[in-house]
């Protein structure tokens, strides 16, 4: 039995490496909060939620499957977690259960695997019953192909067997081995057999007198003779322990991948329900092949803002389809930073098939996300901050490929303005010519200055609004960067009372 509610063709493998940046993404991107919404408490969901988050698919197939996966998940919410519960409640009585147990032997082994198989029959018949009543109202291929397996592979006939199979192995009549002589008197062959049933009424089998036996009692002193009989019951079970075992391990394994699977859409549905009391809107993203350079999105924003500040927060909209270059430039506080961080996570949770914080999204898929953040002073630094960006930079360029995608939040703003801009201009002239795209947020005019004078038809340029009196709308427009340093803002911050400030002091969450 497979779950297949990540991949159609096969298996979601949880224990896959995880990419070796997705450390810097967590921070950069902010997804503790986002894994926090997702979780809404659950240990357990928040390893599932950050495990898939990291090891999303460029598999544009794949990420359609999910999404009508997660789109019957919203139409029947009970549904999904029930079959959550069921896994949940299964494993942890399987864990106190079965590795209570330390001792190896077969009929350790045996007991320890009748106590699981009981607990797994009575989840196996749960789930079937949620297939049952839920299956018929399902629409997507996913939940459809599992609602299917699940009635089809544990029929009544099926579970009546299993059931009957467990009870025999209890041996509540005694256990019946068979074995031969071989040489020296050994004993070898030994066979577990089953209990003949026996023939006629209850009267003629009390009056009948069987064949002859033979019996023997081990005395309660006797620890060799119980040693030896405990051997002898071992070699008769040892067959039987290993299948029931392997048996086992194959209903734990479904279980297990089950809730790693349902876990996830789980997580899904916890963050909707945490983005709609914060009044945000959600939608499913058009995901388009790597070679179709697409990124446009209407209301773009900030999800991990908008679950911090509990309300909604200011979108934005951005149009760079067939682009490979988003330069992002103005004053401080004006929401740039925030922005690029909401394109990271559209790109990270399209590419994981969810939904995302926007109005609309249509992206390419990328073969890999990358961040370079500024980065505050590390006390432990053994160089300079511009050699430490320098080497992060290198690190990434290292692993990237064709069709990656790179976040840059004023990186190389470490120096100064010549020298930043000059290796600001390098480092994306050479990526965006291999293909990459780039979306960089800077105060490094000359750097974004140069870019636009060059007349790029592949880059497209922000501002971050500002008005007249100095406030922020949050909103980015089209247009190049300005020379302007906004003196006027440097002595309102330095100058202004701080009751001025909170009066009318402009905001750098870009909450609306």
């Amino acid at each position: 039995m497979n779950a297949r509610l990540l991949d159609r063709d096969r298996d979601f493998d949880p224990e896959r490496e995880p990419p070796w940046n997705h450390e810097e993404l967590e921070r950069d991107l902010e997804l503790s909060t986002l894994i926090g919404a997702m979780a809404d408490g659950n240990e357990h969901l928040a390893a599932i939620a950050g495990r898939v988050l990291v090891l999303g698919t460029d598999d544009v197939r794949a990420i359609r499957y999910r999404q009508d996966i997660l789109k019957d998940c919203l139409r029947r919410p009970q549904a999904v977690r029930e079959l959550y519960t069921i896994a949940t409640d299964a494993l942890e009585a399987e864990r106190r259960e079965y590795y209570g147990l330390f001792l190896r032997s077969p009929g350790a082994i045996l007991h320890g695997s009748l106590k699981v198989m009981g607990l797994m029959l009575q989840t196996l018949r749960a789930l079937r019953r949620v297939a049952e009543q839920y299956g018929p109202d399902f629409e997507s291929e996913g939940l459809r192909t599992l609602a299917a397996m699940l009635r089809a592979e544990l029929a009544d006939e099926y579970l009546a067997q299993a059931h009957e199979h467990v009870q025999r192995l209890e041996f509540r009549e005694g256990m019946l081995v068979s074995a031969e002589l071989g040489l020296g008197n050994k004993g070898k062959n030994y066979v577990l057999r089953r209990h003949n049933k026996p023939q006629g009424s209850w009267m003629e089998r009390l009056l009948s007198r069987g064949g002859p036996s033979y019996t023997f009692d081990v005395d309660p002193r006797d620890e060799a003779g119980t040693r030896a009989l405990s051997e002898l019951t071992d070699r008769g079970t040892n067959l039987a322990a290993n299948a029931l075992a392997q048996a086992r391990d194959h209903v734990t394994a479904f279980v297990r991948a089950l809730r790693f699977e349902v876990g996830f859409y789980v997580a899904a549905l916890n963050l909707y329900e945490a983005l709609t009391r914060c009044g945000v809107p959600v939608a499913f993203p058009d995901p388009r092949e790597r070679s179709e350079r697409r990124l446009t999105g209407r209301g773009v924003y900030d999800a991990c803002l908008a679950l911090r500040q509990q309300g909604p927060v200011v979108g934005n909209d951005i149009e760079a389809d067939q682009r490979c270059l988003v330069v992002i430039t103005g004053a401080n506080r004006g929401g740039k930073s925030t922005f690029l961080r909401a394109l990271g996570l559209c790109q990270l949770m399209m590419q994981c098939g969810m939904f995302v914080p926007a109005r609309e999204f249509t992206a390419n898929v990328c073969d890999g996300i990358f961040t370079h953040f500024k980065r505050e002073e590390d006390r432990e630094m053994k160089s300079g901050k511009l050699d430490e960006e320098l080497g992060r930079m290198s690190a990434i360029v290292d692993r990237m490929g064709h069709d990656s995608l790179l976040l840059c939040n004023e990186s190389f703003a470490s120096t100064n303005e010549m020298e930043g801009s000059e290796i600001a201009r390098q480092v994306v002239t050479a990526l965006t010519e291999e293909g990459v795209k780039v979306l960089f947020v800077t105060h490094l005019y000359e750097f974004a200055h140069w870019l636009h004078q060059d007349g790029r038809v592949d880059a497209v340029f922000l501002r971050a609004e500002r008005d007249e009196e100095g406030g922020r709308t949050f909103k980015l427009v089209e247009g190049g960067p300005s020379a302007t340093s906004w003196g006027a803002d440097l002595y309102e911050r330095i100058f202004a009372s701080p009751g001025a400030q909170e009066a009318g002091g402009p905001r750098s969450d870009g909450a609306a």
